[in-house]
């Protein structure tokens, strides 16, 4: 289904912070091109849509592996470590053209600024986002995120997974007890909103998707999901703060949404990340169309629960998520089996009745209408 997003009425400056967006993205964006998508989707196999919705883990170093993740059609790559090789352009650009369809897969990675980078050698340092909403102007913030961008891109990563819309001013690092901290551009939602508005749509002139995270919002949780299960403020109270920054961000055009992790009192009672009603909120409430993706299902969060990545999967694209991380294994056969169980277990799931095969299909038309400029016969506005 192809949801068709509410008007909403934002200030001025955010406004002037949303810029000019690539081709790509504005053709992309499109209800035209979702429908596009539903259509090509549909004409693959099982296991071509089911691939299309994970995204594979690997060290930056060890990319060159990723040549049976590329002929599989996996949707993804999701770069860990903390550096990258030299050659990293020509690793991106070779393992492209081995997709099954040629269409192109989401090369992430975190370039969050401060203590959350991992191309380090490759991309230029830039500050904390708290260190930026306290020293930066939007435009600064925004110009900062260009640079980041075209960097990335030169490199062929054409997705960051930020910023980090969460509400926190605590000047810490990120550890157990809190996920956010420095990450965060600070505690007060309308200067989140903008100051996160402006970062995004620096990504987004520079061609590069940006990925918010992590809806509802994880500011204040009890503690950080990649460690153990957390909870968040209740939901009455996310409703009239944490939830301010991805209001505006998504009215300013964004692309792609990360869910947490995080039961939320008052919505939930299992991580947002599973959660259809959280999905709902996203979808039906804020007006969404674009991707959503879940947090790492390698969580202690989910782990906890007792979840294989696996099953975890299938319930998320059952909650309406349209994109799986996971980070299991250090070693390049080791994600790739990962993968492969991933795989196995939504198509089993299909096959048996208990994920909707439209279901399947709408989730992997939105990974393709992301990075994908598409042209179909009947796909109308």
């Amino acid at each position: 289904m192809v949801v068709v997003r509410t008007s909403t009425i934002i200030s001025g400056a955010v406004l002037a912070l949303i810029g000019s967006v690539s081709a790509l993205d504005s053709a992309a964006a499109s209800p035209t091109n979702l429908q596009c998508a539903v259509q090509v989707v549909s004409s693959w196999s099982l296991a071509q849509q089911a691939n299309e919705t994970i995204v594979v883990s690997v060290d930056a170093m060890s990319l060159g592996g990723m040549v049976p993740a590329a002929r599989a059609g996996y949707g993804g790559l999701l770069l860990f470590g903390n550096r990258g090789s030299n050659v990293m352009a020509t690793t991106v650009r070779a393992l492209q053209k081995m997709t099954p369809h040629h269409y192109p897969m989401m090369v992430m990675t975190d370039e969050e600024g401060g203590g959350v980078m991992r191309l380090n050698n490759l991309v230029g340092p830039f500050a904390w986002p708290q260190v930026m909403g306290r020293t930066l102007s939007p435009q600064q913030i925004g110009a900062v995120a260009q640079r980041v961008g075209t960097q990335l891109a030169a490199l062929g990563v054409n997705t960051d997974l930020a910023p980090v819309l969460d509400l926190d001013s605590r000047a810490v690092w990120p550890g157990p007890s809190n996920p956010d901290g420095l990450r965060s551009f600070g505690a007060a939602p309308l200067k989140n909103a903008v100051q996160a508005t402006a970062f995004m749509s620096g990504l987004t002139k520079a061609g590069v998707t940006s990925v918010l995270k992590h809806f509802p919002g994880l500011g204040g949780s009890s503690g950080n999901t990649d460690y153990g299960p957390a909870t968040t403020k209740p939901w009455a109270v996310l409703k009239t703060s944490a939830l301010i920054p991805f209001e505006k961000a998504i009215a300013s055009g964004a692309r792609a949404v990360m869910m947490s992790n995080a039961v939320v009192p008052g919505l939930t009672t299992i991580p947002a990340s599973l959660s259809a009603p959280a999905v709902s909120v996203l979808r039906n409430q804020l007006g969404f169309e674009g991707l959503i993706m879940t947090d790492s299902l390698s969580a202690g969060a989910i782990s906890a629960l007792h979840l294989s990545e696996a099953n975890a999967a299938v319930l998320a694209l059952r909650a309406g998520v349209d994109q799986i991380l996971y980070h299991t294994s250090s070693t390049v056969s080791g994600t790739l089996g990962e993968a492969q169980l991933i795989s196995a277990s939504i198509q089993r799931a299909v096959t048996s009745g208990s994920l909707p095969s439209t279901v399947l299909v709408d989730a992997a038309a939105h990974v393709l209408a992301t990075r994908s400029t598409l042209s179909c016969p009947g796909a109308t506005s």
